[in-house]
């Protein structure tokens, strides 16, 4: 029985393990975002913490190899997991309003404190497999398959673990009540392991434990993760961090760190002077174009629906595929952004996958998926305009809505460069007052005076909505120079992550006046 029990301590000690870093990510993207300079600081350090409790946990079973000594390591492991979240809450608000005012020393430092806080029960836990391990092996001629089950198993918990906080408990409870769940979970097998060992002493005497972890449960329950100014909602899904707030009667959608507004709503305004309104514009650089002649769209990041509402409104009922990974935004977008057309149909699916499976053909594909300050790789590569353009009628356009640093143009020339090795004309709008460009792509070779011509021809028509003719005008005011040169992105080498990260670390180490955000 004891030994049995050795192999259920160390998959529920794997499965912890993994379920506390799925878990850190989650705590710190509402904050800091999910970049992957977030993911590879929280892999690292956890990994580090890990190896340290290896090194620890091998010294200790061999001076004090007792069953009763793991399972009280358990336990402590246990317990301040279950802390974690309450002791970083003050931090990460401190790091939410550095974000917001940019004060980089504040923010950085509460990153860094708030992972330090994972130190300790991290490390405790990697000391349980080789404690397990000494415990285990009592024949050296069977050692080998005693320590090759061990791992398994621990390696079977991790695997579980991967997959329960996001896809199942971090949707159904939230961050903090699933870091106690987890606590909980392996505090109870810590206390049942002291027990089956004989140290029921030890055990009665540690059952406080599991017992503040519930009352914890309780207290935090329904508790806010944020308090911004004007939120209205705010949720977490298996993929983010969902915020809603209303400032000045506008209903804003932010996710994560919430350095982007992702949707925007007002009861009678439509424009919002954002990259939005500029995808209407894109079907115009073809020749001698209507709005009638629009027949078919597909939206790649629809959000909340601001750019189908806008579409429905100056085009009319036509069909909208609107593709969003995320199925907890489209149910925001219906409850709080008015995202009700009829001719809307919402897909929750990634939009790359989306395009290539479905069987229409498109008049405009608007790709709206970057989110500050990152955009997804695998839309930027050659295959995937590819695909886009398999899927566009004769007089069909791609447009592309994608931030960028004024002084590292090189995610720009990639991408202008990608587009052209796949379409025959290339346009770029820079969207005033923000770090956002538009690029338009076209079906057929067009000309900027097809544009302009289009432009004036629907200035003199008393029927074409007023967001229309201002979208055309903005777009015509800036419009730039697409550059030459740049590197093609294909799904074998696309680099984005990389420029990105580059633009991020000269951020926070550059001077001000050469960071990203002039």
């Amino acid at each position: 029985m004891q030994k049995t029990y050795l192999y259920i301590t160390v998959f529920s000690t794997g499965l912890t393990a993994l379920a506390v870093e799925l878990s850190a990510s989650r705590l710190l993207g509402g904050v800091f975002g999910t970049s992957n300079l977030v993911w590879a600081t929280i892999i690292g350090l956890i990994l580090v913490y890990l190896a340290a409790g290896y090194l620890l946990g091998g010294y200790w079973a061999d001076r004090s190899p007792r069953a009763q000594t793991m399972y009280s390591i358990l336990a402590w492991a246990a317990l301040t997991a279950g802390l974690v979240p309450f002791a970083a809450r003050p931090v990460l608000r401190l790091a939410a309003d550095a974000f917001d005012q940019l004060q980089i020393g504040i923010l950085f430092g509460s990153f860094t404190a708030v992972l330090v806080l994972f130190c300790i029960p991290v490390t405790l836990m990697g000391m349980i497999s080789p404690f397990a391990l000494r415990l285990a092996i009592g024949d050296v001629q069977t050692s080998g398959a005693v320590s090759g089950r061990l791992y398994s198993i621990s390696t079977l918990g991790s695997f579980i673990g991967t997959f329960l906080p996001p896809l199942v408990l971090i949707p159904l409870l939230g961050t903090t009540q699933t870091f106690l769940s987890f606590s909980l979970f392996l505090c109870v097998v810590a206390l049942a392991g002291l027990w089956i060992n004989g140290s029921r002493k030890r055990a009665m005497l540690l059952a406080w434990m599991p017992v503040m972890i519930v009352v914890l449960m309780f207290l935090s329950a329904g508790k806010p993760i944020k308090t911004s100014e004007g939120q209205i909602y705010e949720t977490e899904s298996a993929y983010n961090y969902i915020q809603v707030l209303e400032q000045d009667g506008y209903r804003l959608l932010r996710l994560n760190e919430g350095q982007g507004i992702h949707s925007i709503w007002h009861p009678t305004d439509l424009d919002y002077d954002g990259p939005w309104e500029q995808f209407l514009a894109a079907p115009f650089f073809n020749p001698d174009f209507s709005p009638q002649d629009l027949r078919r769209i597909a939206i790649v990041g629809l959000a909340a629906g601001t750019l189908s509402r806008q579409a429905s409104e100056v085009f009319g009922p036509v069909p909208i595929d609107g593709f969003e990974i995320d199925p907890d935004i489209i149910e925001v977008g219906q409850e709080y952004f008015g995202m009700d057309q009829p001719n809307l149909n919402a897909i929750a699916q990634d939009g790359r996958w989306g395009i290539a499976k479905n069987p229409h053909v498109y008049d405009l594909v608007a790709i709206d998926a970057y989110r500050p300050p990152y955009i997804p790789w695998h839309l930027t590569t050659q295959e995937f305009f590819q695909e886009v353009a398999d899927h566009l009628s004769d007089q069909g356009v791609l447009a592309m809505n994608v931030g960028s640093d004024p002084g590292d143009p090189r995610l720009l020339e990639g991408l202008l460069a990608t587009l052209r090795s796949v379409f025959p004309s290339v346009y770029m709008m820079e969207v005033p007052n923000t770090f956002n460009f538009m690029l338009y792509a076209t079906k057929q070779p067009t000309r900027r005076e097809d544009l302009y011509e289009n432009y004036v021809s629907l200035a003199s028509s008393p029927d074409i909505h007023p967001l229309l003719l201002e979208s055309l005008k903005r777009l015509i005011e800036n419009q730039k120079e697409p550059g030459q040169g740049g590197e093609i992105f294909t799904d074998d080498r696309s680099p984005v992550e990389w420029i990105t990260n580059n633009m991020v670390l000269s951020y926070l180490f550059l001077n001000e006046e050469e960071n990203i955000f002039r």
